[in-house]
Order: structure tokens, then C-alpha cells, then sequence
């Protein structure tokens, strides 16, 4: 029997998988994704902090020559062994994800992270699929969740800039864009911040020009890490060039007609901006009726069809079968107990390379049977984000 479907039949369906940390050389870490404070710079000031945890990826990180073997791929955990997420799904397929998945994609085609950096981002963009197809990756909308547990503070900017004010041409912007080098190119000038809230998100598609602000963030994402800096200064920091290109077609560089093309522009300039992406939380079913089994369910990013996520929580002294119609990834936010076989818990402190009782990934067929939670304490409760990948079957469109 291989490797993989001995953790398959350990975990009765339930795999366990190792943290994933992802540095970014562009950003300061926002310290609040658990990490032992003497970890954050581990792998060298070069690489820049580890401000990103990947979640449930199959996908490599886009680091640059510097980046590490495996870098952003989530691994199992079996006995002393550890396999590849990416791989595993390889071998055995429709066993993982389901047939529905597999059938289509032949991959799982989404993942999640935490993303914590102390100030705001650049305004920057990600590629449609026919634009990401020239340089042969796939396009990337994400979705955004502010976690309660990961914001004890909101960082240098708690605020998000979406999009293009209304009113503004292609010549303005075009004109930040040539103007990357000359310091501060002022592209937010032409854009409007909007407050996080945690418990709160926000769905941004392709195309959306976004600059996202400094509260922890849960990101459900497509399976992608294409992206293209518009912002030549941000918090003080100069963003350099290389990233204002990143994602153009080699033949492409130094076009700049070229990156204003990849704008969306009607959904950049609508003046509802707010009405389309801003996500509060909606209760799977009445609230009443859940409470009276035991937990509370909410979709918390439900704007798109590459992802979904929920978030639940089982209430302290329950026990409760949660069931799905879809293979998904999740992560323990709060409190402890057991999942299945496997025993959950919330570490307050994670050391780089140790192993944590916090992420799984429960295969189609355990989500439909149903997963036996178990929460022991009569005090807090358990809190689990979880994440889907396309077309979710209990997604009402």
C-alpha cells in the first residue's frame, strides 16, 4: 500500500498537514499568524520576513531565484514521513477531491493562506485568465476574511483601497504607471479606501485594482500567485520595477498600453464597488436551528465560484456531524478537541518547522459521510475556517 493511502485509511479520510510559511521580500511581517518571534527573518534577511501561511496549497510560491524547494506547498503528515499535498492528489486523484473536481481540473484547484504583513500593501492587480495564459499560469481572483482570533491590533493601515474612482480616464493612470520610477507615481489618487472590519470580507476578481490594508487576513484564493505591483511607493518602501512587470509576456515589457489593459475597467470604476465585493457573514441554514444541534455556520466568501469558505464553530460541551458535499482544507482558529480520529488543538506559539494539531484537509467522500467534531470544554468554543474549491454543490447560486 502506498504512503498515501496508509494516511488516507489512518486518518479515515481526514489528512493532517504540516504549516507551510511563505516569506515575501517586499513586506514586514504583522506578527500575528502565531509564528515564535524569532522566526519571522529564519531564512535570511535576503528572503525578507515570513509575513504568509499557505493553506491546503498544491500551488509554488512565485519567490524568485531565491525561492525554496517545495516553497508553499502544504505537506502531509504520516508517521515520520511527509508528502506533498500536490503530489498525493496526483497519485490517487478523485480519492482526494472527489470525481467531480478531478474530472474537471485533474488538480485541486484552489488554496488559502494568512496573509499578515504590519503595514498596507501596493495597489496591484491580478491577471485574467487570458492574460495569465501568456505567461502560463492561471488567472487569480481571491477573497478576503478578517479572523477576530488573528487581529488583536490592525497594523499600520487598516484599510483597503479598491479599484478606480469613478471619473478617472486611462490616460491618468497610464500616466502613474509611467511615472513608477520617479518616485511616488500617486496611483491611489485616483482610488477609494475602505475600512476592515474584523468578522467581515470582501471578494476582489481579476482585473481589480486593490491595495490591501494591514488586519490579518484569511485569503480563499485560485490556485495561482500571479500578480503585478501598480503602486511605486508604499509605507515609506519603494516597490521596485521588476514587479510593476511581473506577470507581462517578456515581449510585452515596457508596454504600458499593455498594463492598463489588464484593468478591468467597468468593474474598477463602479460606483457600487461596495455592494459588489463586501461579504458578511450568511448562516448556512437558521441560526436557531443549528444552535439547537450543537454549532453555528456561516459563509464568510461566497462571491465567487473558484472558492468558497466557511467559518464554524461548534459550541463548548458539544459534539456535532458536520457534513459536505465537497472535499475542502480547513484550519483550527480556536479552542480544542477532537476531529474524527484526530485529536485538534489552537497553538498560541508555532516554531518554524514544528508540527501543529491545527490544519487538515477532509477528503470528498469523509465531507458527505459526515465529520464528527467533539468539543470538550465547557467554556470555549471551536472555530474552523474552511475552505472549497470551485462550483460548490451547497453554494446556492
Amino acid at each position: 500500500m502506498s504512503s498515501i493511502k496508509e494516511a488516507l485509511e489512518q486518518g479515515q479520510g481526514i489528512l493532517r498537514l504540516a504549516p507551510t510559511w511563505v516569506p515575501r521580500s517586499f513586506c514586514v511581517p504583522g506578527r500575528r499568524i502565531k509564528l515564535h518571534p524569532d522566526d519571522y527573518y529564519v531564512l535570511g534577511g535576503v528572503r525578507g520576513g515570513i509575513d504568509e501561511r499557505w493553506l491546503s496549497s498544491t500551488t509554488p510560491a512565485e519567490n524568485g531565484p531565491l525561492t525554496g524547494e517545495n516553497e508553499g506547498l502544504s505537506m502531509i503528515v504520516h508517521n515520520d514521513e511527509k508528502i506533498s499535498l500536490k503530489d498525493a492528489i496526483d497519485e490517487v486523484g478523485a480519492e482526494i477531491i472527489g470525481e467531480r473536481l478531478w474530472n474537471e481540473y485533474k488538480a485541486w484547484p484552489m488554496y488559502s493562506k494568512f496573509f499578515d504583513n504590519m503595514g498596507p500593501l501596493p495597489h496591484h492587480i491580478h491577471h485574467n485568465d487570458e492574460k495569465a495564459a501568456l505567461v502560463g499560469q492561471n488567472g487569480k481572483p481571491e477573497a478576503y476574511y478578517f479572523p477576530p482570533q488573528l487581529n488583536n491590533h490592525g497594523g499600520d493601515f487598516p484599510y483597503t483601497f479598491f479599484g478606480i474612482t469613478p471619473g478617472t480616464t486611462k490616460e491618468q493612470i497610464k500616466e502613474c504607471l509611467m511615472n513608477f520610477t520617479k518616485g511616488d507615481n500617486k496611483i491611489t489618487n485616483y482610488s477609494a479606501a475602505q475600512r476592515l472590519e474584523p468578522g467581515t470580507g470582501w471578494f476582489v476578481p481579476p482585473g481589480v485594482l486593490h491595495a490591501p490594508g494591514s488586519l490579518c487576513t484569511y485569503e480563499p484564493q485560485k490556485a495561482s500567485d500571479i500578480f503585478a505591483m501598480y503602486q511605486s511607493l508604499v509605507n515609506e518602501v519603494i516597490v521596485p520595477e521588476e514587479l510593476l512587470w511581473k506577470g507581462t509576456p517578456e515581449d510585452r515589457k515596457g508596454d504600458y498600453d499593455e498594463l492598463v489593459s489588464v484593468i478591468d475597467w467597468d468593474l474598477n470604476t463602479d460606483p457600487n464597488i461596495i455592494e459588489k465585493f463586501f461579504m458578511l457573514p450568511k448562516p448556512v441554514k437558521a441560526v436557531s436551528e443549528m444552535e439547537a444541534e450543537g454549532y453555528r455556520e456561516n459563509w464568510i466568501c461566497y462571491k465567487s465560484e473558484d472558492f468558497s469558505a466557511k467559518e464554524l464553530t461548534v459550541l463548548p460541551g458539544q459534539t456535532v456531524t458536520i457534513k459536505d458535499s465537497a472535499a475542502y482544507g480547513c484550519i483550527v482558529m480556536q479552542g480544542h478537541g477532537k476531529m474524527g480520529v484526530w485529536d485538534i488543538e489552537t497553538p498560541a506559539l508555532i516554531r518554524y518547522g514544528q508540527l501543529t494539531n491545527d490544519e487538515f484537509f477532509i477528503t470528498e467522500k469523509a465531507a458527505k459521510e459526515g465529520v464528527v467534531i467533539s468539543n470538550p470544554s465547557n467554556t470555549d468554543p471551536i472555530v474552523i475556517l474552511k475552505h472549497f474549491g470551485p462550483k460548490n454543490p451547497d453554494l446556492a447560486p
